[in-house]
């Protein structure tokens, strides 16, 4: 069986969905009887116009010599097939649930116009598929409420679950992951210039979605006088290098704006036996992260430096959290060969 798992495609930005297609390629390999390869669609949203001719292209391609489709972003997903199978991680959600936020696009004028060209796409591709299936409660909501759709959770496994492991408790809380204003980076960052102590640091590693964000936390360290305190790791590294920095940290912090899903940052810091401190209007990653596995708080900077002095002032109480995630981690059994079971069933 050729099983060609689609994805988009944005050069040279690179996070958890990529990842995940890149390991869900290799679990189809592995498997008895499957051959897999992964085709990346570029995918451009600005300027907004440009959406219209996103959707055309898309599904205006014809794949061949293909006896499966696994698809998982928008616009890749729209790409017809008569055995097409959807793992949604998250739709264009500037056409749903960002725009009423003011996040996205409005529902007035050629934008309104442009959601409704998407909108309606996207119903004709989950029409159209074999199975659905989502990456998380959160995303399963979102398709309920703006699609009237019913899917199948499907958690995604953890990438190089064998390089997490639980390692001794160092000084420094990290957060790893694709940094962006939406992953808000910055908090962590004005919640350490509040600290009272200064045992603890922090160091950010990832792939800056953009010079300008990535220029704005080199301000604001400098701003606070936070250079001995907060190490800042831009660009692409190495899972090994990712895999250390997890496991000797005191703890990891995730803080995003409404997560999809669990987030990789949460499922490693997880597997590792670390507490995540993260912010109570995160999403997906609510459903793992509680006061039982780590700490949950208001999405302000003074509020998370209260919770980083607290994780300080008791290293016991902060192993013990760590602890429960991982067995709370431990107890989903998730791999990537009852994955791809699943997928192809």
């Amino acid at each position: 069986m050729k099983v060609l798992v689609v994805n988009n495609a944005a050069p040279f930005i690179r996070g958890g969905a990529e990842e995940l297609a890149d390991h869900l390629v290799r679990a189809l390999n592995a498997t008895p009887g499957v051959e897999s390869e992964l085709l990346r669609l570029p995918f451009k949203w600005a300027p907004s116009e440009r959406l219209i001719e996103e959707v055309l292209l898309h599904r205006g391609l014809r794949l061949v010599n293909v006896d499966r489709v696994i698809a998982l972003k928008f616009p890749a997903y729209l790409v017809p097939h008569p055995h097409k199978r959807l793992w949604l991680l998250h739709q264009f959600r500037q056409a749903y649930d960002l725009g009423e936020v003011g996040q996205g696009l409005s529902d007035e004028g050629r934008d309104g116009e442009i959601k409704r060209i998407i909108r309606a796409a996207d119903q004709a591709c989950f029409a159209e598929c074999e199975k659905i299936f989502v990456n998380s409660p959160t995303t399963l909501e979102r398709l309920r409420r703006f699609n009237r759709v019913e899917a199948d959770v499907l958690y995604p496994p953890l990438n190089d679950a064998d390089l997490f492991q639980a390692g001794a408790h160092g000084d420094y809380v990290f957060a790893g992951g694709r940094v962006a204003p939406g992953k808000r980076q910055h908090l962590l960052i004005e919640a350490f210039a509040q600290l009272n102590t200064r045992r603890l640091r922090l160091v950010i590693a990832g792939p800056p979605e953009s010079e300008a964000y990535a220029d704005q936390l080199r301000g604001l360290v400098a701003h606070h006088g936070l250079e001995d305190q907060v190490g800042l790791h831009f660009g692409f590294h190495p899972r090994p290098a990712i895999a250390e920095w997890v496991n000797g940290a005191a703890a990891c912090a995730y803080i995003p704006y409404d997560e999809d899903s669990l987030g990789y940052v949460t499922m490693e810091a997880f597997a590792a036996g670390k507490a995540v401190v993260t912010t109570d209007d995160s999403g997906g990653l609510l459903e793992m992260v509680t006061h039982e596995t780590g700490v949950v708080t208001a999405p302000d900077g003074h509020s998370l430096a209260a919770a980083f002095d607290q994780l300080a002032r008791d290293p016991n109480h902060t192993r013990a959290l760590g602890a429960a995630a991982k067995s709370a981690w431990d107890r989903r059994g998730l791999t990537w060969s009852d994955t791809v079971e699943k997928l192809l069933s």
